[in-house]
């Protein structure tokens, strides 16, 4: 039996190929004229999920009062799978199926996905070259809606991918002026615990990030990541009263969310859905010296002139006058983080800035941040499931789940 991969950095699930193709109209792959096929896919689940909340339609879950809104990502993906196979299709196209998974949720999924690979042909697109599954026999490369390639999965492995040895021009420039009266200690929680609906999600927090350290932090898919990001950078109201300071405030003493925003560069992939506007990159990365979304005020000589040696060092100058909304997912990301750095904050948090990206973006992405790590003093909190290669964080802080609510290590 033929199990097929695609990748999929430049495909989509939306676009007609894969439509003819579950519908059984696709003639790249004859095997499957005539067949009925299903999509594992965010795509299929966001649906269910919708159609769950408008008409009480529990189709995913085996108890009607739990919704499969509370389930992690791991159990979700789980029970869409379990739920697609029983509709007992000829073929099933597996979209992506690790994004976001943590590494106990992605081995879970393999193993299903194995299990189902000795009963019916399977379909996968992918992004990272590890992802692939070894059941996969044939590689097939399409671009602009058609088949442009195929390979066995022998010959596509010994392909060797055009990983750029660097595209970083220069040092990173020093900002227009620096943080004063920064303490040491940027980031102290003691004995934080945080309870939702009555249970437990934090138990007994205690973690400190000094002046220049940069931090892995990991865990579980449902441990409380998000959780302890917003304690630090957000407005959490679970944040008051608790044992936490922040460059050397305890929160809620009166600084307002703003104060502490003004001393942390923020970067998440979802952030580049909120530039729709006609901001031009240039623009969009002086924007994070003054803390707004947009630029709205005319910009000095001095604030252009570091915009654009950031953009320099990013190999982007060329597109400084473009608008951003138009550059390449990875430019994108690229920008947003030179927005977040070009003040030098004290912190920066990075949530999970690779995700979504194939093997040589996601290089590239290595290379910024480390670059960002050993040439400025900001302290880097790096969020990810990924164990990026080339990236080389000085500690790790691991949240570990139990039924009393996580509790956090070094590793």
């Amino acid at each position: 039996m033929k199990h097929y991969a695609i990748e999929s950095q430049n495909f989509s699930v939306k676009g007609n190929w894969i439509k003819h193709l579950l519908k059984g109209r696709n003639t790249d792959l004859p095997e499957f004229q005539g067949k009925k096929g299903l999509l594992f896919s965010t795509i299929t689940l966001e649906k269910m999920i919708e159609e769950e909340f408008l008409h009480d339609d529990f189709a995913l879950t085996s108890d009607p009062k739990r919704s499969i809104r509370t389930y992690s990502s791991g159990e979700q993906r789980k029970a869409l799978l379990q739920y697609l196979f029983k509709q007992k299709p000829d073929f099933l196209v597996l979209d992506n199926p690790f994004d976001c998974l943590d590494v106990e949720s992605v081995a879970a999924l393999k193993q299903q996905l194995i299990e189902i690979s000795e009963q019916l042909p399977l379909i996968q697109l992918f992004k990272r070259k590890s992802d692939l599954m070894p059941f996969v026999t044939d590689v097939l490369i399409i671009e602009k809606e058609k088949l442009i390639n195929s390979f066995t999965i022998g010959e596509f492995k010994k392909r060797h991918l055009h990983l750029e040895s660097t595209f970083l021009q220069g040092s990173i420039p020093a900002p227009i002026k620096r943080f004063s009266n920064t303490p040491n200690e940027l980031v102290k929680l003691q004995n934080v615990t945080v309870h939702y609906d009555g249970r437990c999600i934090l138990n007994n927090i205690n973690w400190t990030i000094n002046k220049g350290e940069f931090w892995h932090l990991i865990g579980p898919n449902g441990s409380g990541k998000t959780t302890l990001l917003t304690m630090i950078y957000g407005d959490n109201p679970k944040a008051f009263g608790q044992d936490i300071y922040i460059f050397g405030n305890k929160k809620g003493s009166g600084e307002s969310v703003w104060d502490i925003k003004e001393k942390i560069g923020y970067f998440t992939p979802s952030m580049t859905e909120r530039f729709h506007s006609s901001q031009t990159v240039e623009q969009m990365v002086i924007s994070g010296l003054v803390d707004s979304v947009g630029l709205y005020l005319k910009p000095s000589d001095m604030q252009r002139n570091l915009a654009q040696q950031w953009l320099k060092v990013l190999g982007l100058l060329n597109k400084k006058d473009e608008r951003f909304y138009k550059l390449s997912q990875i430019n994108q990301r690229m920008v947003l983080i030179a927005r977040a750095m070009i003040k030098h904050p004290p912190l920066l948090v990075l949530d999970e800035p690779s995700t979504g990206l194939d093997d040589i973006h996601a290089s590239l992405m290595v290379q910024l941040i480390q670059k960002i790590a050993e040439e400025s003093e900001t302290a880097i909190l790096y969020v990810s499931h990924r164990k990026e290669e080339g990236l080389l964080p000085q500690y790790v802080y691991k949240l570990n789940t139990n039924e009393g609510g996580s509790e956090g290590i070094i590793l």
